[in-house]
């Protein structure tokens, strides 16, 4: 039976290449969640995440994620559509996607409970800019068919690597704040199915 690791984390993205095929591992979004932490005014911390994603690994190993966000949760609605208005653009890019390539082969013979780390080079789509970067993930295979894939740490992302600087600059703008720090760690719990 074959093993995805992971995919994602993501964290990360370059476009929604492919349909899954019948044999690939879905992502069970209800078990799923991609979370992010902002820090204003230097020592209010906040945890965000998005409600509306999707994702598979192709018997391949190829790995999709899509992202919608328009639907980041912060908590408060005019928050959600600022973050979606001047942080994301989402006029002008509605989603968010992260690629990767695993190897499927390699947790063909992890057992039930069993937990492995894994590197995983990912491709982060987001703001019409394209990064790659390496990052480490958990593997849990938590049932005969059923993976857990989560970040072994917070993957940070710098805003002004992906052209999110200005909207951070708005953000602190519009709420009068004295900073919002440009930098986000991120966590992801995924969990696949076959």
């Amino acid at each position: 039976m074959r093993f995805l690791v992971l995919a994602i984390c993501l964290f990360s993205l370059t476009a929604w290449a492919e349909a899954p095929s019948d044999d690939a591992w879905i992502l069970n979004t209800a078990e799923s969640r991609i979370v992010f932490t902002s820090v204003k005014a230097d020592d209010i911390g906040e945890t965000h995440y998005f409600k509306d994603f999707k994702g598979h690994i192709q018997p391949t190993g190829d790995v999709h994620l899509e992202i919608a966000l328009e639907s980041v949760e912060t908590g408060i609605d005019i928050r959600n559509e600022r973050m979606q208005k001047f942080l994301f653009e989402t006029n002008l890019y509605p989603r968010a996607t992260v690629a990767a390539k695993v190897d499927l082969a390699t947790f063909e013979t992890m057992a039930i409970g069993e937990r492995r780390t894994a590197p995983v080079m990912l491709e982060l789509d987001i703001h019409g800019i394209d990064d790659k970067f390496r990052h480490e993930v958990f593997v849990t295979r938590i049932a005969e068919n059923r993976v857990l894939i989560e970040t072994l740490k917070p993957m940070i992302l710098h805003a002004d690597d992906f052209d999110l600087g200005a909207g951070v600059i708005k953000l602190r703008e519009l709420v009068g704040l004295p900073s919002i720090t440009p930098v986000f760690p991120i966590t992801v719990s995924l969990v696949f199915e076959h």
